[in-house]
């Protein structure tokens, strides 16, 4: 359940950005691509410390996290790729 959460979240705030940028669109033409960017590096400083609790506090293995983190990062990182590649 706390991975869908963490997903949910991630693309919630992949869809902040998104209106952000659009606010922004009308004074500086690039705010969606710097929007995604930011996005995506936020989103994987986020994910690499969910992967750290799960090893530091929780007591998982590094083997046994690594594929929730690739899940955590890659889907939103993949959506926001997807977003910029048809719609922007």
């Amino acid at each position: 359940m706390r991975t869908v959460l963490f997903l949910l979240a991630g693309l919630l705030l992949l869809a902040a950005f998104l209106v952000l940028a659009r606010l922004f669109a009308t004074h500086y033409p690039g705010a969606s691509g710097v929007a995604l960017v930011v996005f995506v590096v936020l989103w994987f400083v986020v994910a690499a410390f969910n992967m750290w609790v799960g090893i530091a506090k929780a007591g998982y293995s590094i083997a046994e996290e690594l594929p929730i983190f690739l899940l955590l990062f890659g889907v939103p990182a993949a959506a926001a790729a997807v977003v910029k590649w048809r719609l922007l």
